[in-house]
């Protein structure tokens, strides 16, 4: 029960932060948050040379967190570029945490639908923003295919320019300077 009402937590924050997500953008999350960022990582080249140029074409977004815990436990987070940027953190540094994370993290089938099933409850309840109907769909969908990772929607691109690389907060003290990433709800 308590891991449901963290997984909640979680996601009402994010409905708060990004009213205009849509199913796909909710799975993402999850997806995430149980199963790491290997998907994002085929080889260390193309990880550097999608971080340069995402750094490159960056420009404006939302007012986000520079950590954004996104598993229960706070294992894994999103590490929001702009506000990297702004604090002239380490790429590189950022990059290696990235790749370990994406050859270490293996999460569970079953953490990840259980996720989804805490997801379809609150948009039963109305308070997710993606309807029942449409996060269920979307479970037997993934599920058929076997849980791939998806892309945000268009609309959440539009909408909040997302940003970020997957991490483990466990490696994020291979990044000099990343000491002070660590926020707490009031420094949101």
């Amino acid at each position: 029960m308590a891991l449901q009402t963290e997984w909640a937590s979680i996601l009402v924050d994010h409905v708060r932060r990004y009213p205009g997500w849509r199913s796909e953008d909710v799975y993402k999350l999850l997806h995430q948050a149980v199963m790491g960022s290997e998907h994002a990582a085929p080889n260390e080249a193309s990880a550097r040379a999608w971080l340069a140029r995402e750094l490159a074409e960056l420009g404006t977004g939302p007012d986000e967190p520079l950590l954004d815990p996104i598993a229960p436990d706070g294992a894994i987070v999103r590490v929001h570029l702009r506000p990297f940027v702004r604090r002239d953190l380490d790429e590189e540094l950022l990059l290696a945490a990235f790749l370990r994370t994406a050859a270490d993290v293996r999460g569970s089938v079953a953490s990840l639908e259980e996720a989804l099933r805490v997801a379809e409850q609150l948009a039963a309840e109305e308070t997710l923003g993606p309807r029942q109907d449409e996060m269920r769909s979307l479970h037997l969908h993934a599920s058929r295919e076997g849980f791939p990772a998806l892309h945000h929607s268009r609309q959440f691109a539009f909408l909040y320019r997302p940003a970020y690389r997957v991490v483990s907060r466990a490696f994020l003290t291979l990044c000099v300077g990343c000491e002070g990433m660590e926020q707490t709800e009031e420094a949101r």
